[in-house]
């Protein structure tokens, strides 16, 4: 009997091994997409039914992103000149609030997926004494701008996040790895548990 236990609780391990990851990743993006789609969708605003109740219909609000962003990189890419991009830019300026928040979004997204990635260069960095070393990603090379030559700013990701925080250390400090950037992160906001295979 005690044979049959362990071979019951050892197939009921391996299980939870597959089936938890799998799971809360499933229902982290089934979430995920359901939140966006539901806030967005506009099928409630436009179509109602013959009672009068608002028609809710799935996935129109992940489209109307979808197309909407897709219609905006046809315009910015063909249509938009650049003196028109200037005078939004000196638009966006006169608002002190919207300013920050644009201008905070709009250089995190472009260090993702814009032209410059940002989060392309991972780098050990000994961050005390005792020889503790993080792993982070350079993000600017030359401080000497703000008064900080010989600065470098490093972003360090938090396990099991997607927050973080950025650091200023000693160029000397940073050691530069041969791995790539994806693995890096993933090997970071595993908590070192995976990304080096």
């Amino acid at each position: 009997m005690n044979k049959l236990a362990r071979a019951i609780l050892n197939y009921f391990v391996k299980g939870l091994l597959i089936v938890v990851p799998l799971g809360a990743a499933f229902f982290l993006i089934f979430w995920a997409i359901s939140s966006i789609d539901n806030a967005l969708n506009i099928s409630s605003i436009i179509w109602v039914d013959k009672t009068g109740k608002p028609i809710y219909i799935p996935g129109l609000g992940i489209l109307s992103v979808l197309v909407i962003i897709l219609l905006a990189g046809v315009i910015v890419t063909n249509i938009i000149t650049e003196p028109i991009k200037l005078w939004f830019n000196r638009l966006v300026d006169r608002i002190p609030l919207f300013k920050f928040l644009y201008s905070s979004i709009k250089d995190l997204t472009e260090a993702f997926v814009g032209d410059e990635k940002k989060f392309n260069e991972p780098v050990l960095v000994e961050v005390n004494e005792f020889g503790l070393k993080k792993i982070g990603f350079l993000t600017q090379k030359d401080l000497s701008s703000i008064g900080l030559p010989g600065e470098v700013a490093v972003y360090f990701p938090y396990s099991y996040s997607f927050a973080g925080q950025v650091v200023i250390v000693s160029a000397d400090k940073v050691k530069h790895m041969d791995k790539s950037a994806g693995d890096m992160m993933k090997f970071v906001i595993s908590g070192g548990v995976s990304g080096l295979e």
